[in-house]
């Protein structure tokens, strides 16, 4: 047996997998309340914080601006959003989640981490909290860093 025999996977051969399994059991419950993933993307990123252009927007949830449109359009079709022109600049359009957004995010975002629960429930409490931190910590990282572009430091 080498060194090599011994060592640890990377983590996307790690976390690959789970990731593609955890979005396949993401999509029926989105599909029941009438979204897509990118869909849900944009209600959490205009639930969660303030409200966002459609070029902050893409920015934000890492969509191609040219593509997002239908989605937008679906959700403001839905009552899920609106879109406003900014008073300040006519060309842009302000979003903002509707209460009819709000409600449908959170009710698939509970059935969501319902699943999510019972997945972590396989790990101990102190296992369970440890690996929520610890991603948490992680995906707040930008891209940068995680490349290794930009030095090693305590700041995301």
């Amino acid at each position: 047996m080498t060194a090599h025999d011994d060592a640890r996977r990377d983590l996307a051969e790690m976390l690959h997998p789970l990731v593609r399994s955890l979005i396949a059991a993401e999509r029926p419950v989105l599909a029941a309340h009438g979204i897509t993933m990118w869909g849900y993307a944009v209600l959490g990123a205009l639930d969660d914080g303030p409200v966002h252009t459609q070029a902050a927007l893409c920015e934000a949830i890492g969509a191609d601006r040219t593509r997002i449109i239908g989605t937008l359009d679906k959700l403001q079709a839905d009552g899920l959003i609106s879109r406003l022109p900014d008073p300040g600049d006519r060309r842009v359009r302000i979003l903002s989640i509707t209460d009819d957004g709000r409600r449908i995010r959170r009710s698939a975002r509970a059935a969501i981490q319902a699943n999510e629960d019972r997945l972590l429930a396989l790990l101990p409490p102190a296992e369970r909290r440890a690996f929520l931190n610890a991603v948490q910590i992680l995906s707040e990282l930008r891209p940068e860093r995680i490349n290794g572009i930009a030095p090693d430091s305590p700041e995301t």
